[in-house]
C-alpha cells in the first residue's frame, strides 16, 4: 500500500498520463481526503482529471487517529499530516512525501518513505516499466518537474540506462 502526501507526484503523473503507473507498482493507493479535494481543485487550471476520476483503485481515506494529526499539523501542512497519520494507521508499506521535514517526521515513526523518483526506480526494479529515461524526461519536460542534472544522471545509471 501507498499512501501520497500531496497533489504533486498525482498530478505530475496525470499532466504526462502516467497515473496508473502507480498501479503497477502498489496494489493499493490511498490519499488523503484533503489531498483528494486539492487534485479536484486542479480543474480550475485545466487540468484534466478524466485518469484520475477513473482511477477506481485510488481510495480516499479518513483519519481517525486525530491526536497523532493534531501533533503532526504543529510542524507541516493539512495533507502532510493526513498522509503520514494515514500511513502510520494503517501500517502502509510507504508513503509518497517529496517534503524534507515530512519525510523526517515520518522516519522518525517508522514509515517508509518514497519519493516520485523512488517510484520510476521501483517501478523499473519490479520490471513494471522497461525504461525510466522516457519517463523522467516527460516530467522534466512536460510537467516541469525540477531535478538537477546530477540527480538525473544519477538515477539513470543506477537504473542502467
Amino acid at each position: 500500500m501507498l499512501v501520497i502526501s500531496d497533489t504533486s507526484p498525482i498530478s505530475n503523473l496525470i499532466v504526462i498520463g502516467k497515473l496508473s503507473l502507480l498501479k503497477k507498482v502498489f496494489d493499493v493507493i490511498v490519499i488523503p481526503e484533503s489531498v483528494y479535494s486539492e487534485i479536484k481543485a486542479l480543474e480550475k487550471f485545466n487540468v484534466d482529471l478524466t485518469e484520475f476520476r477513473n482511477a477506481s483503485w485510488i481510495k480516499i481515506v479518513q483519519i481517525h487517529d486525530l491526536n497523532t494529526y493534531h501533533e503532526l499539523l504543529k510542524q507541516v501542512d493539512k495533507g502532510e499530516a493526513e498522509a503520514i497519520t494515514i500511513a502510520h494507521e494503517m501500517k502502509s508499506d510507504f508513503l509518497l512525501i517529496d517534503e524534507k521535514k515530512g519525510r523526517a517526521i515520518a522516519k522518525e515513526m517508522g514509515i517508509k518513505i518514497i519519493g516520485l523518483i523512488g517510484v520510476l526506480v521501483k517501478a523499473k526494479r519490479e520490471k513494471s516499466i522497461d525504461n525510466v529515461k522516457p519517463i523522467l524526461d516527460d516530467l522534466r519536460n512536460v510537467a516541469r518537474f525540477r531535478i538537477s542534472e546530477d540527480l538525473y544522471n544519477e538515477i539513470l545509471k543506477s537504473v542502467n540506462e
